[in-house]
């Protein structure tokens, strides 16, 4: 039987080809992270102070917006500190804490899409059944399967990868700790985790993304239905937020965990796009995008900004 000594921590490397714009990445991702804390947050509040916002396609909206603040918080803070010193390590346990955090909640914004495509399917295909769908109970049943499924998602994928011995070398070639960075240093055959964990995320997203692609076909169906130009618009726009915002999840996921070659560089740049720049886009989109919400982002700052003046 081989003898190991097991790693205690690991070092990050970081962001390949960063020589010199330390500082000016830090300021670069400090505003995109400060952005997606301070406009998720302000979205969830303005859906949590607005009653004309209580409907399932909102409730679903702010528990996105939620787990935009939790996503970027699990590996931002600590990408921003190797920025700022010549070595970067990270404990053991610390780097299993990011692996299932980070595809915990990843998992979560998955089924969470999924969800949203689902609500608008029902909304624009079935109207005048909607809130009998789409009831309170169906939407808490949505949310607590989403919860308990990104729970056991993240356990799995963390256990495959961590029932490894890691034995030297502890350079993790990335700015945080994920699947194929850090298989990539066990000292056993990784073969049969590898293929797991591969398989444990391609059949979650391919899943979630052939169910939101059906959902996606027979809203546009339906919609090349509605006779009046104006009736067509209103529909493409409810969606249109939604859509852009899968595009921006499913982009990086596709390009980091389901193609057969690696690169370090391109991972870096998809990897700095997931956790910082789409969490801080979203808020922008729903909002830019969604009348509704722009009105009640308006009520809720002038309250804020005249506590006593304000008039409804």
């Amino acid at each position: 039987m081989r003898n190991y000594t097991f790693v205690t921590e690991f070092i990050l490397l970081g962001i390949s080809n960063r020589e010199g714009l330390e500082n000016m990445l830090f300021v670069l991702f400090l505003v995109f992270y400060v952005f997606a804390l301070l406009g998720n947050l302000l979205i969830f509040l303005t859906i949590l102070a607005s009653p004309n916002l209580h409907t399932p396609m909102y409730f679903f909206m702010g528990n996105l917006a939620v787990f935009d603040i939790f996503l970027p918080s699990v590996n931002s803070p600590k990408m921003m500190d190797c920025l700022t010193l010549q070595s970067c390590t990270i404990s053991y346990q610390g780097c299993a804490s990011q692996i299932f955090f980070y595809h915990t909640l990843g998992c979560t914004e998955c089924f969470l899409y999924t969800v949203m495509a689902y609500d608008r399917f029902v909304a624009i295909c079935y109207p005048m059944r909607y809130t009998i769908i789409m009831n309170y109970k169906v939407c808490t049943l949505f949310t607590v399967g989403t919860w308990l499924g990104d729970f056991v998602h993240g356990s799995i994928l963390t256990f495959l990868i961590f029932k490894l011995p890691y034995c030297g070398p502890n350079e993790v070639d990335s700015f945080f700790c994920d699947i194929p960075v850090v298989l990539s240093l066990a000292c056993a055959d990784t073969s049969l985790a590898q293929t797991e964990s591969f398989t444990n995320v391609g059949i979650v997203a391919l899943t979630c993304f052939l169910l939101v692609l059906t959902s996606y076909t027979r809203i546009v169906i339906s919609i090349l239905k509605i006779r009046s130009s104006e009736g067509r618009r209103r529909a493409f726009s409810t969606c249109s937020a939604h859509f852009t915002s899968i595009l921006l999840f499913y982009g990086p996921v596709i390009l980091v965990y389901l193609r057969p070659a690696s690169s370090p560089w391109l991972d870096s740049v998809v990897q700095v796009f997931n956790n910082i720049v789409t969490p801080s886009l979203n808020p922008l989109i729903y909002s830019l995008r969604n009348k509704e919400v722009k009105l009640a982002l308006r009520k809720v700052l002038s309250q804020v900004m005249h506590p006593w003046g304000y008039k409804e």
